[in-house]
This record gives structure tokens, sequence and C-alpha cells, in this order.
């Protein structure tokens, strides 16, 4: 064939700038995350919940409000093709858990604790520890009202961070009082700068009537003098407001919990109330939130079911695992128990079989695949059992075969002698494992 007519290579199709694949052996350690948040959850009584990715418009719209970033500028929404009905990729999953709750009635029978996990989506410029595609866990406490429950869910974020040994993440705690107060701070806030008028940037010109409590998340350097000598929300709190706030913080105190007031900590959503936290850290450079959340009394009211208070936070996944890297932590990953080194073709049907009682068993069982020529040689695969770090090899050659045993070689322990045993035994063999695990 003439290179005219041979046919052209394809083009190479990667992933979306900012969508980022998670491969092994990365991936498990990932799972060891997850793995070790179920556990906490469990502990918490917090159970899970799966909503979907793709949720309407209006939801997000109407619960995080629509002078924020997030609607104004990140998030992926499109219209259905099919029905024109306006969609977008979550940008957070609080606003859905209650859409959820509130369609299915999850609280007529009372409060529920939730968790979620899994992939939001935000158009942002890609940076460590900020992905278009990125992933949170949360955790929502719906219809509790108490300030005993911000303590709560506030604690269990900091059990995690003790659990998995890292240190120098501190917790910024605030109250955004009530709708009333807010008011009143609002009133303010654009007094004070609209008396500084030409110390704002557009952006914040523009949001000054639409949203003033925003102009306090500014990073413009230039606005952080006139940001520091605004007015603060905590001022403004009514007895109520202050009396959640303080029970709140003599729980923590009673749990040896350390945190610092932050007056200018407002949140990006307009669904919050009362309390507000972040877990923040120097050691992730401009992306210092690691977990934040807050009381939201009202967003459950605002997507249609009836009043009820919730509490609840998200925490940056990527985030956590970059700090635990930066840290120099590594999180348990599993072990491959066993690779099988089967010295012939013919003695598949025995070992195969054998292998599965294994799997079901308990054990994780590798074993190395044939080829047209037939099985790799020992030298080969015992090298392959090595490089897979199991712990043993379990030898099915010709003699074995033929006497219905196999040998069993400890790869990571010179001190246990190898063996020969009847595949029989193999049971009980692996029970012993997984005692010793």
């Amino acid at each position: 064939m003439s290179e005219k007519n041979s046919p052209r290579k394809a083009d190479k199709i990667v992933a979306v700038r900012g969508m980022n694949d998670i491969m092994p052996p990365e991936s498990s350690v990932w799972e060891a995350l997850e793995s070790r948040v179920r556990d906490l959850m469990r502990r918490f009584a917090f159970e899970n919940v799966r909503t979907p990715i793709v949720e309407p418009t209006a939801l997000f719209v109407r619960g995080l409000g629509e002078v924020t970033d997030i609607v104004e500028k990140e998030m992926y929404s499109f219209e259905d093709r099919l029905n024109g009905e306006a969609l977008t990729l979550r940008p957070e999953n609080t606003a859905g858990v209650v859409r959820a709750a509130v369609e299915h009635s999850m609280l007529y029978n009372g409060p529920k604790r939730l968790y979620y996990m899994g992939p939001m989506f935000r158009h942002e410029r890609p940076q460590r520890g900020r992905y278009r595609q990125f992933h949170q866990i949360g955790a929502e406490a719906l219809g509790f009202g108490g300030p005993e429950i911000d303590a709560e869910v506030i604690l269990m974020a900091h059990t995690l961070w003790k659990e998995l040994g890292l240190m120098g993440i501190e917790l910024q705690i605030n109250s955004l009082g009530q709708p009333e107060e807010r008011n009143l701070h609002r009133g303010a806030l654009i007094r004070h700068f609209e008396s500084h008028l030409d110390l704002l940037d557009e952006e914040a010109k523009r949001r000054l009537h639409l949203n003033p409590l925003r102009l306090l998340d500014s990073k413009n350097p230039a606005m952080q003098g006139v940001i520091e000598s605004a007015p603060r929300l905590i001022d403004f709190l009514g007895d109520a407001s202050k009396a959640h706030l303080e029970t709140v913080k003599r729980i923590l105190d009673s749990h040896g919990v350390p945190y610092t007031i932050n007056p200018r900590l407002v949140r990006g959503m307009d669904y919050y109330n009362l309390t507000v936290f972040e877990f923040v850290t120097t050691k992730l450079g401009s992306q210092g939130t690691v977990c934040a959340g807050g009381r939201y009394d009202y967003l459950i009211e605002q997507i249609g079911g009836k009043p009820a208070p919730a509490v609840g936070w998200a925490m940056g996944v990527e985030r956590v695992l970059e700090l635990l890297k930066e840290s120099g932590l590594a999180l348990a990953q599993p072990v491959l128990d066993v690779f099988a080194v089967v010295t012939d073709v013919a003695h598949l049907p025995v070992a195969m079989p054998t292998l599965q009682v294994l799997r079901e068993s308990g054990l994780s069982v590798q074993m190395q695949a044939s080829t047209s020529e037939g099985m790799p040689s020992m030298k080969s695969q015992f090298k392959r059992a090595d490089t897979s770090g199991a712990r043993f090899a379990l030898i099915f050659g010709d003699e074995e075969i033929i006497e219905g045993k196999v040998t069993i070689k400890s790869l990571r322990d010179g001190s246990i002698p190898q063996e020969t045993r009847l595949q029989s035994e193999l049971v009980s063999w692996a029970s012993s494992i997984r005692l010793s695990m």
C-alpha cells in the first residue's frame, strides 16, 4: 500500500484540561482515605447518600445565590437538546442533598445525618489543589437546630485530621447571625464602601449593592485596607446569635479543639447563617482551605421543603491527599497476598479453582498470564511475583500437581520457611494468613 493511500494515524484524545485521571497506584490512596472516612461517618451515625452529578440549574441559582462567583462565572451549565431544560454539572453538593431530602420527604420521620463522596465541577483556572473536576466528601445534618450539632460536625472533621496524623490545620469560626442582623450589617457595609469608592475595583463596585458581603472575600491587595476597616458582622449579632456561637465555642473548648474567631470569614454561598467555619493550612500555598461549612437553616425552605434547620461541611479530597503528601504521611494501602507461579498451561485447570478458593476465603490473589508460547519461565514469574509486592508465592509445578499439593514461599519474611501443603489445606492456611494481617 502506498504512503498516499495508507490510513492516517488518529489524533490522540486526551482528558479535558483540569479533569484528571486517577490511576493505580494513586487510586489506592484515594480508596484508603475513603475507607477511613466511611468508618468515621459510621461512628458518628451518618448514612451515605448519592445524588446525580447533573441537577437543574435553578437549584444552584436559588440555593447558592445569583451574585456569587460560582453561579456567575464557574458553573458548567447547558441546555438539554431534547427538551430545552437548563441543566448544570453540580459545583457543590449541599444543595443537591437538600433537594433529594425534600423530594423524598426524608425529614418526615425526623432529622437525618447524611454524607456523600463524589466529583464536583467548576470552570476555574487549574492549579495545585484546584481543578475543574474535583472531589468532595461532605457531611450534612438535616433537621438539627442546636449549636451542639454545629460543634459535633466540626469535631468530626477535627477527628479525621487527628486520625490521619495531619498537623498544622487551623480551625477558624465565625457567626453570620440571622437575616435581620445581616441586613443591618449590609447597610453599614454599603455605606462604608460607598465612602471609599475610589479604592474599589470594578468587580467590587458591581457587587456593592447586589451582595456587599462578597466584597469581604476579595483578594485584591489594593482593597485589603478598606476591607479590614469595614464594619464587622459579629458586632451586629443579637443575644440569641451570640449565645449560639458561645455554646459552640464552649463545646469545642471542652474537647480541647483549638480555634480562632475570624470576623471576616463569610463563605462563598448565600445559604449560610449563624455558625460558619473553615479548616485552613499554610502548606498548600494559596489553596489553603481544606474543609469548610456551616449552618444553613433556610436552604431547605428555599428549595421547596418545610422549614427545617441544617448544618454541614465539605472537604476537598485532592487537597487532603496533597496535604498528606506534603506532610510525609502515607495511608496504608492494600497489599497483594498471593502471587501464583504456574509452570505449565496444563496445570491451569487445577491451579485456577484453587486460587478461587483462596479469593473466596478473603485473600487477594494474582496469577501470571500465559502467552501464545505457554507460561513464562519460573524465573520470570518469580521476578514478577517479587515486583508485585505479594507476601507469598504459591507454586504449582509438575510434582505439586501430581501430588495434589502446592508449595508456599514467603517473599517478604525470610524467617518463614518454605513449605508444601495439600491443596485441600489452603483454606485453613488462608485463615491463618488473615489473622496475621
